[in-house]
């Protein structure tokens, strides 16, 4: 068999990273299984990784989502204090 990458560092856990490279782990999995020469048990194992690495993501952002605030105004167009950011 040819020399192949190993898949994303099993031994790291999608929580222990930070999101930046959580992000760019998922893009380097995506690109892989895009390519389609992964052979198929590797396929799931970094797929699943994916995944992980997915639901870390999304967590992170809605962990950053509840931390920003915006700025109310008030009637006369001045700050009048600050509301958690509606993001839906």
């Amino acid at each position: 068999m040819d020399a192949q990458r190993p898949a994303a560092p099993a031994e790291v856990l999608p929580d222990d990273l930070p999101f930046e490279q959580a992000m760019a782990q998922l893009e380097e999995i995506v690109r892989r299984l895009e390519r389609g020469d992964v052979p198929l048990d590797e396929s799931v194992a970094i797929y699943e990784r994916g995944e992980a690495l997915k639901r870390h993501c999304e967590a992170l952002l809605k962990r950053a989502e509840a931390r920003i605030q915006t700025i109310a105004v008030g009637p006369d167009g001045r700050a009048a204090g600050t509301a958690p950011l509606d993001v839906e």
